[in-house]
């Protein structure tokens, strides 16, 4: 919950990105990729500041999204993202509730779950917001789950990844990239506090100075996040208690961190603090949504390294009793993962029977369906799905891989593309586009749509390409032409322009 991520993550993600993503061109020497203030290229106007100078002080919104989002990149090219619709519908949903409660609303923000077991969260630059799985398995309540996505979230609209900045402006470029390596490992992979005071020593900057501000900014992103825990209708108790629960845990991990090298603990007054500040606000018991509960069902099934022990893990709970929706939901699809789809495919139907509204449910039948070969059923099961369910993402997806199974491309095209005429697509989403285009034999779509893939990775050389191949493509229609021309011409000026401003 600790790591916040600081700016001078610009440097390194400039370059582990461009190892992983270049793509040779002819021409001028190539550059890395190009940081992305939005999906559109024509809003990426304004180049990463040169660190440690004046420039790095001042950090607008559009800097800070470039290197949150090349942050992203790194992370899901090292495949430490649970890349997985129903949790990242999931996730942004229960997010951007919390979000809309600020002053710069739900738009713009973006959260993630991070494939770890360390019980962790960070923020990192332009509304990027990571909740590692760990933390969201040691969560007992959906309120404790928002309370840690509230903090997070109450670091962002509190702007302090710039104030961060500000405040340690003098480090030098060595001193910074002392401490990239620890940032990284402590978030993804490391103790929380104990990494942040790797942050800190790395430095050579007063540490006192540097714990007391990291105090301040917690406390901060404690009380904004209360508010907006308490005005989403979430329980604003659930601070204080995770806080209560992560404490302990930390006394067993970090006993041995110097007590000068840790930044921002929770202790027993920042407990206080929070359960003070929760009794200002009228009470809500938490009321866990049945979404809560399979989620955090899938998330331990998805990031398990063995299905078989899970399907014998809950078999064991179901055995002793514990038939909550979650265990039901988390054995059925343990059971799936090990390939007994016929058997997850009637436990599905049984759960879906008795809990007719959960979109999830639907979903998860219909893949075990389709993977048990009953694919009649399993596009019956998705149709119905997408008559209740006309907009959601992880339904639409999901409905549109099993038509592509069952050989049914043209359907599978021209569903993803009524949803993302209407909803902003992820990368793996613009990636499925394409192929159900390419197998449906509209190719110059199929192009169009691997350009808007490369694009989201920073690779303009490479997307351009992919435009000019697909204008290359029979059979085009007006209206296709006219919006790859447009892009394409969109995506060289911008080029141009980026390679004038780094020439020298």
């Amino acid at each position: 919950m600790r790591v916040l991520v600081w700016i001078v993550l610009a440097a390194f993600l400039n370059a582990t990105v461009a190892a992983a993503a270049a793509t040779p061109v002819a021409g001028p020497p190539p550059l890395p990729p190009i940081p992305l203030t939005t999906d559109l290229p024509s809003a990426i106007d304004s180049q990463l500041p040169a660190l440690g100078s004046a420039a790095s002080v001042a950090l607008p919104q559009s800097e800070q999204y470039q290197i949150g989002y090349a942050m992203m990149l790194q992370m899901r090219a090292q495949h430490q993202l649970v890349d997985d619709p129903e949790v990242e519908e999931y996730m942004n949903s229960i997010g951007k509730r919390l979000a809309a409660q600020s002053d710069k609303g739900a738009a713009g923000f973006h959260y993630f779950c991070v494939d770890t077991p360390v019980v962790n969260s960070f923020a990192a630059p332009g509304n990027f917001v990571f909740i590692n799985s760990g933390l969201i398995l040691f969560t007992r309540t959906e309120s404790e789950l928002a309370a840690v996505m509230a903090h997070e979230t109450a670091h962002e609209t509190q702007n302090h990844i710039a104030r961060k900045v500000l405040n340690a402006h003098k480090a030098s470029i060595e001193s910074i990239a002392a401490m990239l390596g620890s940032i990284l490992l402590g978030a993804i992979g490391g103790s929380g506090q104990a990494i942040e005071g790797g942050i800190v020593a790395s430095q050579g900057l007063a540490a006192q100075e540097q714990i007391d501000y990291s105090r301040g900014v917690e406390e901060e992103a404690d009380r904004v996040g209360i508010e907006y825990l308490a005005a989403a209708g979430f329980d604003p108790e659930a601070m204080a208690d995770i806080f209560q629960r992560l404490m302990r845990l930390e006394g067993i991990q970090d006993s041995w961190v110097p007590a000068v090298l840790i930044g921002h603990p929770i202790t027993v007054d920042r407990i206080a603090q929070a359960r003070a500040r929760a009794a200002q606000f009228p009470p809500a018991p938490d009321t866990s949504s049945p979404d809560y509960y399979i989620i955090k069902a899938r998330v331990r099934v998805l990031t398990a390294r063995s299905s078989d022990n899970l399907v014998r893990y809950y078999a064991n709970r179901l055995a002793r009793g514990k038939r909550s929706l979650g265990d039901e939901y988390g054995y059925a699809l343990a059971l799936l993962h090990a390939d007994h789809a016929h058997r997850a495919a009637k436990h599905f139907a049984t759960l879906l029977a008795a809990h007719p509204d959960l979109h999830l449910l639907y979903v998860a039948l219909g893949q075990a369906q389709a993977q048990a070969g009953e694919m009649r059923q399993a596009l019956a099961t998705f149709a119905e799905a997408k008559r209740l369910f006309p907009l959601n993402v992880p339904v639409i997806v999901r409905y549109a891989q099993t038509l592509m199974l069952d050989h049914q491309d043209a359907a599978a095209h021209r569903m993803l593309l009524d949803l993302f005429n209407l909803v902003n697509p992820s990368q793996n989403e613009i990636e499925l586009t394409a192929r159900a285009a390419s197998a449906a034999g509209d190719l110059g779509d199929a192009y169009y749509y691997m350009g808007e893939y490369q694009l989201r990775q920073g690779n303009l050389p490479l997307a351009i390409k992919q435009y000019q191949i697909a204008l290359t493509m029979p059979h085009l229609n007006y209206v296709q032409r006219q919006r790859i021309s447009a892009r394409l011409k969109e995506v060289k000026d911008y080029l141009m322009r980026y390679r004038a401003r780094h020439s020298s």
